[in-house]
């Protein structure tokens, strides 16, 4: 999926007013994302999605994982991770809730069905809670 078409969808589910503020959810969710998920995951995560986006989230999972590539990522549940999108998007927790539902499904419709059950799998059930209903089973 290319970026232009990624971030038209997230303002269209989230039903933001541009898309500079699609542009900055997107931008919030993967790196949050990319915290929480092992580091070799979100950079198999970051190989399906166009070069910004990835470069996001690969920024993020080389500075969580330092020099191990295995790191497991942070154990954070859905408080801190609304709060960290919060945070990065200049927004507030339910409104980064709804971002983070919006982003959620156009990575379910962009990454391989395989590669988003593995990310569902590396989830809690309440960030998990976010993802479109056939995935969050």
């Amino acid at each position: 999926m290319r970026h232009d078409e990624m971030i038209g969808k997230v303002q269209a589910l989230a039903q933001l007013p541009d898309r500079g503020s699609a542009e900055r959810a997107a931008h919030a969710v993967v790196s949050t994302l990319s915290e929480r998920l092992p580091s070799g995951l979100a950079r198999h995560v970051a190989a399906q999605l166009p070069p910004d986006m990835a470069e996001a989230m690969r920024e993020v999972a080389d500075a969580s994982a330092g020099t191990d590539a295995g790191h497991a990522g942070e154990r954070f549940g859905l408080t801190t991770f609304a709060g960290r999108i919060a945070a990065r998007a200049g927004t507030d927790e339910e409104t980064a809730l709804r971002d983070a539902a919006a982003v959620m499904e156009v990575l379910d419709a962009a990454l391989a069905p395989e590669l988003t059950d593995r990310v569902a799998g590396a989830l809690p059930t309440d960030i998990r809670d976010l993802m479109p209903v056939g995935r969050a089973d």
